[in-house]
């Protein structure tokens, strides 16, 4: 019988790369982290890591549309699915704030270290932003249709700006209330108040 076995792969080893190397680079830079740092800290040699991706430029590449992902998925369902237009803006609060809070460290990364992309991963990645403010403002103009376009995109890049503040500093908080705050404050630079959920039988 032919003993020679293929070495078998670790399912989770290529999520763990991403994981700490975001970890990583939010701590202490793109440029500062090296391939071995973040091998060792996700439990493999640096030669390990190019079985996955074939440079740090990669890594960042694949962090950064991993955030684009979590984000532009949601909200195409949430603008397909949702019965009006007040329950759409909600559920995109609802979601960003949620991304910002639970994936702090990828979301630090996204927005300090996007500049260090291939110029081309960085076209592509400015054209997925786009899209997806471009939908907070479709769903936000039916509710408040005096707003020009120019001043429906200014007030969502604003309450997206609002719920990111969070990225920049700890405030301490419990994640309840911290996502309570956040929405709260998204919904006060759109001047659309949220949904309620329906109270519980």
């Amino acid at each position: 019988m032919d003993e020679t076995r293929t070495p078998r792969r670790d399912p989770d080893r290529k999520a763990r790369i991403l994981a700490v190397s975001a970890e990583l680079i939010s701590r202490h830079g793109y440029h500062a982290v090296g391939l071995a740092e973040i091998g060792a800290a996700a439990g493999i040699v640096s030669t390990g890591v190019y079985r996955h991706f074939p440079s740090k430029a990669a890594i960042l590449t694949a962090l950064l549309y991993r955030v684009m992902e979590l984000l532009d998925s949601a909200a195409a369902e949430i603008l397909a699915t949702a019965p009006d237009e007040r329950t759409a803006v909600t559920e995109l609060v609802r979601h960003h704030v949620r991304v910002a809070v639970e994936e702090r460290r990828i979301m630090q990364v996204y927005h300090w270290e996007a500049r260090n992309l291939p110029a081309e991963d960085l076209r592509r990645l400015r054209r997925a932003q786009r899209v997806y403010l471009e939908g907070w403002s479709a769903a936000l103009l039916p509710l408040r249709p005096h707003l020009t376009n120019g001043e429906a995109r200014a007030l969502v890049h604003s309450a997206i700006g609002c719920v990111q503040s969070v990225l920049f500093h700890h405030s301490g908080l419990p994640a309840d209330r911290l996502t309570d705050l956040l929405r709260g404050a998204a919904h006060a630079c759109l001047g659309v108040p949220p949904v309620e959920p329906e109270p519980s039988a």
